[in-house]
């Protein structure tokens, strides 16, 4: 196996910094890495996929608070959180708390 193949979504306003964007479908690499984690592909979205405001969604390496997280559909912190070892065909979700006011 040389890629990992993740949906990930986003929800409750985290699509407005993703261009609208609600659902990426991503082949991740195994070239260079052992294992994708969760941290990894934190930083991969920033990089790569995030289109503004990149402080309401990242905090340093992570997600900032506000934003939860689910890997198929179970809260990251009962999986490991950033050090979740992505598993083909995983679904990460992240979906915003943060509402303007």
């Amino acid at each position: 196996m040389d890629a990992v193949q993740v949906l990930v979504e986003f929800s409750g306003g985290a699509e407005l910094l993703f261009d609208n964007c609600k659902q990426l479908s991503l082949q991740l690499s195994l070239a260079n890495k052992e294992q994708w984690t969760i941290r990894t592909l934190i930083k991969l979205l920033k990089e790569e996929h995030l289109k503004q405001k990149p402080e309401l969604f990242v905090d340093g390496d992570k997600v900032r608070p506000g934003i939860l997280v689910l890997v198929n559909d179970v809260d990251w912190e009962l999986v490991g959180e950033l050090n979740y070892q992505l598993q083909p065909n995983d679904k990460i979700l992240f979906i915003s708390t943060l509402h303007g006011g």
